[in-house]
């Protein structure tokens, strides 16, 4: 507290900490209400910035929400998928019959474990496999099995094969002598259908579950190597939610299981070829890089044209001297506008401790217990009273900050009465603290 005292001449006495329309009566009548920040205020104050972040949160639910509804859990037709698209059921199942299902994660894990005898089943979802690739695959196992294939699979591994829509429900008509069709019977709606033109099926081909003239939801025959190709249009021949229905189950465990080793392969990202893979100038319209250049253009332009200009300095004499009761003012509103009770308080003691010190003619290396125990003498007071009032009680309100500045102001005017007892406040009015009598 020694250096609080020598800096006396640099901080303010009696602040004003109760903030605008509140004033400290020194002389202890303190009836002006106090403003410590309530709940509601504190809403009230800050009503838009939660009505923002309220809206960010509720539109932030909606899409996951949307999106949660919208996708599958799962990567669809994934073996180990347990989901109404996935196809954990078939597998299951085949491995129950003693086939050995192999999880295919990249193109060279398929191609590993297509060993010739192997029954490879592919479901190329974003058709990232190439032509090259899907040669490779095709020539490294003697049954294969693509599944809602791709144009470029088509056009690769069987031309004369092409795409006809969807079927118009369910098909009951096997139309072909492929041992899993015709034990199948029928299949559930929800089928893709192909067609089967005349080259194709002079090659070999045929199509099984007619939709009346509009395609076949099956096709087999063999490719350019030699394997025996089969294309299923739909996945909801495989997947757990449709696989029970109709003659889907009896379909899917023909095919696959046609060998006591199944490769199950779902192509990835990193299955795709960066060599042939588009540049970005490439994937972007020829238009795009005009219109970013005229964009950039009209934004220099716009800047130049509305930006402000500087004009000259202008100087401009500022006040040099704030009446020091007006700085105590404006501090005491900041302080009660951030409720900081101790920084105010501190401020009042600082000013009460060095007016006693000054009225008791203490030196300026006096510390706070030495003034707490001149000013105890001085007014008759427990000295443990006094040393609470100066240095140890903490304000817990407003209203308990005011309490302690009347007591502050109390406790001075008893000192200046003890040495002089005509005078009942203190008679220095030039006070640099800015304390009004």
């Amino acid at each position: 507290m020694r250096a609080l005292i020598d800096g006396s001449s640099a901080n303010p006495a009696t602040a004003d900490a109760s903030g605008p329309g509140t004033d400290l009566d020194v002389d202890g009548d303190a009836s002006a209400p106090a403003v410590t920040p309530t709940v509601r205020a504190f809403l009230r104050r800050s009503r838009t910035w939660i009505v923002i972040a309220a809206v960010l949160v509720l539109g932030a639910l909606i899409v996951m929400t949307i999106q949660g509804g919208a996708r599958a859990p799962g990567a669809p037709l994934a073996a180990d998928n347990p989901a109404p698209a996935g196809a954990k059921a078939l597998v299951e199942v085949l491995r129950d019959h003693g086939v050995v299902v192999t999880e295919a994660r990249s193109f060279d894990a398929a191609l590993d474990a297509a060993d010739g005898t192997a029954t490879v089943l592919v479901y190329d979802e974003y058709a990232i496999l190439d032509d090259r690739r899907l040669t490779e695959l095709s020539e490294a196992t003697d049954r294969l099995i693509l599944v809602e294939p791709g144009f470029t699979a088509l056009e690769t591994l069987a031309p004369g094969v092409r795409f006809a829509g969807a079927a118009s429900g369910p098909i009951d008509e096997v139309a072909c002598d492929l041992g899993p069709a015709v034990r199948a019977g029928s299949l559930s709606d929800g089928q893709r259908l192909v067609t089967v033109d005349d080259e194709a099926a002079d090659a070999g081909w045929q199509g099984c579950f007619r939709d009346g003239d509009f395609g076949f939801a099956v096709a087999s025959g063999p490719t350019a190597g030699g394997a025996e190709l089969t294309i299923v249009g739909s996945t909801s021949v495989f997947a757990n939610e449709t696989i029970t229905e109709a003659g889907n189950a009896a379909l899917a465990i023909g095919l696959t299981g046609a060998s006591d080793e199944l490769v199950w392969y779902l192509p990835g990202p990193g299955d795709a070829d960066a060599a042939d893979a588009p540049s970005l100038a490439e994937l972007t319209p020829g238009w795009v890089s005009p219109v970013m250049v005229l964009a950039f253009v009209v934004v220099i332009v716009a800047g130049v044209w509305q930006g402000r200009r500087f004009g000259p300095l202008v100087v401009e004499r500022l006040p040099v001297h704030v009446p020091a009761g007006e700085t105590s003012r404006g501090r005491a509103r900041l302080y009660a506008r951030t409720s900081a009770r101790t920084h105010a308080v501190d401020q009042l003691r600082i000013g009460a401790v060095v007016r006693i010190a000054r009225v008791l003619r203490l030196p300026r290396s006096a510390g706070v217990d030495e003034v707490t125990d001149a000013a105890a003498r001085a007014t008759g007071r427990d000295g443990a009273s006094v040393h609470r009032l100066l240095a140890d009680d903490l304000p817990a309100d407003d209203r308990a900050l005011v309490d302690l500045a009347a007591g502050l102001a109390e406790l001075e005017a008893a000192v200046q009465r003890s040495l002089d007892p005509r005078s009942a406040e203190p008679t220095d009015r030039d006070d640099p603290t800015g304390r009004r009598p």
